[in-house]
């Protein structure tokens, strides 16, 4: 049975930019930085106290047109407002303030290649 999901994929154009946005904007940490082919590394970073993995990868001409879209998962948080003021302060771009909907509060940020993610309450 399937049990979790070891990683998500985050198409990006400048590995080295986007590790140090994931790395210093968001504290995620390093599990794996290696070669994976002549042109591009395999990054596989890990959110701090838990599970969840991020592969920031660059796949060559065919995913360019994913790169800076709004990607299908959302992060979850214990407090969206905490986490929203010291991502800003860090530089986080926000596509505005905290919302509050009847299913929870959330907001909207962009990593350094402009792909869009959801924080959101548990």
């Amino acid at each position: 049975m399937i049990k979790s999901i070891k990683f998500v994929s985050v198409p990006v154009r400048d590995q080295e930019r986007a590790l140090a946005f994931y790395t210093e904007r968001l504290g995620f940490q390093v599990v794996t930085d290696q070669p994976f082919d002549d042109s591009q590394r395999w990054i596989e970073l890990r959110v701090p106290g838990g599970d969840t993995k991020v592969v920031l990868f660059n796949m060559g001409p065919e995913w360019e047109g994913m790169i800076g879209k709004a990607m299908n998962f959302s992060y979850a948080v214990d407090n969206v407002e905490r986490t929203y003021r010291e991502l800003v302060a860090k530089g986080v771009e926000f596509e505005g303030a905290v919302q509050e909907e009847p299913w929870g509060k959330f907001a909207i940020f962009k990593d350094s290649e402009g792909s869009r993610f959801v924080l959101s309450t548990k």
